[in-house]
């Protein structure tokens, strides 16, 4: 290149040598910052700038209780303003989990025992231990020491905590101790293997886990009748709540319930937390946290599952495939999120429900809420903030309460002077199981002509159950028509000759207590069962004809074969 072409590129670097460092300096770090406020979803100019009218409610516009309930929520309606130099879902979470303050106290500790052998810690903290400020200061926990009275009216909250998170964790002690303070007793119920309580059977929880909320739910009630039940349940802990009310439906005796953060489909949780770098961080973080929960009980989990898979695991999947799968019994890691899921049974929900997730949570993402569904419940309300993070919501200058912790503090409280608080029924069909579930949810498939397998709609659904459903009755209207005709014949020969009834009864008496039936008894049932071989012998032959009709080029074929061979052998005989 000559001298000429180079002096335009000369004359750019020297104009460039003359500005002054600290400038390079200063636009390197506006566009670092830039690039953070972006990257790690900072909000703090939109609080400003944009100020919205209120938190997204997601409700049945026609449900009576959706209506009347939230017209008197104040703090759920209000808008979300994040504390100013936290003002991203990650700085909220990170704080949440490492600068997070709780006041100081001790709970009550109560081990109860479930039925296949487990042990599970139920931390209380009663109304009485913080009313007028005198509670335990932090401290090993106290006895309970039968502290509630079986004839105890002040209604009961049981906390199902997080996934790897126990009574201790930051957010909890900080609801228990608001809610206590506002007249109600409150029940952490740990999981298996937390709260520093051994395992003691060879069940652990996982995220589909609902038998322990049920035994402990069903325990609280039959000894304490006369004081309201209600749940609040976070993460994980919510995922596992909705799923026990969607299972039990009117048969639950929670008579309202909360669920905050709650991943709703596991496996969409799978996929999002996998997907971008600072999702990684945090599956890392989560399975760190599962492998210490591991090594708490690493000799039963030596026994049951793949010790060796769960030290190297590098995300939940791999601890879930070496771990919840074997000890589940769950044939895949997809077949565990998929039954596990509590999406599915959002529609048989029967109790009044609140849902609060964060539309910027990082850990349980947007795409998993069941919008239309929770929609179409007419018991559920469905607040989605713009932010929060996950399990954080801080606000004011010093992020010193919690957004989500006073707006359940205010639902409960109006819910509990309602006249819509949930009232246990009878169940006489059974729990809903996940594979009823699984079956209502996922759609009926059909063939086309030209072989597409396609998702069949909610009417040809219905078409084909209707059908179903009219072969059924058709089939029973002719079998009892064929048995009253039997047992009018019956009737009508005995009528004849009342010595003779009475020696067939007799007999047939003496036959039954010898435990030989009675020809009588037996002959309508003969005569259907001759009646339907009759049918089967046409329906055989019209096979036979339509076999040999099909089959008749083939057999033609055959025949010819055959007779040329037997004329080629008898052509040189001749």
């Amino acid at each position: 290149m000559d001298s000429s072409s180079l002096s335009p590129y000369i004359l750019l670097f020297n104009a460039l040598s003359k500005i002054p460092t600290w400038h390079y300096l200063v636009a390197f770090l506006i566009i670092s910052v830039t690039f953070l406020y972006n990257f790690l979803e900072v909000h703090f100019f939109e609080d400003v700038l944009f100020k919205s009218q209120g938190t997204p409610i997601t409700y049945n516009p026609s449900s009576p209780f959706c209506n009347a309930i939230l017209s008197n929520c104040k703090i759920l309606h209000s808008r979300f303003v994040a504390t100013p130099w936290i003002s991203s879902p990650h700085f909220q979470t990170a704080f949440l989990q490492f600068w997070g303050r709780s006041p100081g106290f001790s709970y009550r500790r109560q081990l109860f025992h479930t039925s296949d052998g487990g042990t599970i810690a139920l931390d209380w903290l009663m109304n009485a231990d913080v009313s007028g400020g005198a509670f335990h200061i932090n401290g090993a926990s106290l006895p309970m020491n039968n502290s509630i009275s079986q004839d105890e009216t002040t209604p009961i909250v049981i906390v199902v905590p997080g996934l790897a998170s126990s009574s201790t964790s930051h957010y909890l002690k900080n609801l228990a101790f608001n809610m206590a303070k506002h007249r109600w007793n409150v029940v952490v119920s740990n999981h298996r293997g937390l709260g520093g309580v051994s395992i003691t059977s060879d069940c652990f929880y996982n995220a589909g886990w609902t038998e322990d909320l049920r035994a402990v739910a069903n325990y609280l009630h039959d000894k304490y009748p006369k004081a309201p039940l209600f749940a609040i349940g976070t993460s994980i802990g919510a995922n596992i709540l909705v799923k026990y009310l969607g299972e039990d439906g009117e048969g639950t005796p929670i008579a309202g319930a909360v669920a905050v953060c709650n991943p709703w489909d596991l496996l969409i949780g799978d996929r999002f937390i996998c997907r971008g770098l600072l999702q990684r961080i945090y599956d890392k973080a989560l399975t760190i946290g599962l492998q210490g929960y591991a090594h708490l009980h690493e000799p039963l989990y030596t026994r049951l599952a793949n010790w060796e898979g769960i030290k190297t695991a590098r995300c939940i999947r791999d601890y879930d495939n070496y771990a919840t799968c074997p000890v589940g019994k769950f044939e895949t890691v997809d077949t565990y999120y998929r039954r596990c899921s509590s999406a599915a049974y959002v529609g048989n929900v029967s109790v009044p429900l609140l849902c609060i997730s964060a539309l910027d949570d990082p850990v349980c993402t947007r795409e998993a809420i069941p919008w239309d569904e929770c929609r179409a419940n007419p018991n559920i309300v469905l607040a989605t903030p713009q932010h929060g993070g996950h399990l954080a919501f801080f606000e004011g200058l010093a992020a010193s309460t919690s957004w989500w912790i006073r707006a359940v503090d205010e639902f409960l409280n109006v819910l509990r002077s309602s006249p819509y608080i949930h009232v246990q029924k009878k169940q006489t069909s059974g729990q809903l199981s996940a594979l009823d579930s699984s079956i209502d949810q996922y759609p009926c498939l059909h063939g086309a002509e030209d072989g597409i397998v396609t998702a069949a709609s909610d009417d040809e659904k219905r078409d084909g159950i209707e059908d179903i459903k009219k072969l059924q009755m058709l089939g029973e209207e002719k079998t009892t028509e064929m048995l009253s005709n039997a047992e009018q014949e019956k009737h009508f020969t005995g009528a004849n000759s009342d010595f003779v009834s009475e020696t067939c009864q007799t007999s047939e008496t003496a036959k039954n207590i010898q435990g030989v039936k009675s020809p009588d008894t037996d002959s309508p049932f003969r005569r259907f069962l001759n009646q339907m071989s009759q049918q089967n012998s046409i329906a055989m032959w019209l096979l036979a004809f339509i076999a040999i009709r099909t089959s008749w080029p083939l057999v033609g074929s055959i025949t010819k074969f055959i007779s040329r061979k037997r004329s080629r052998k008898i052509m040189p005989a001749a």
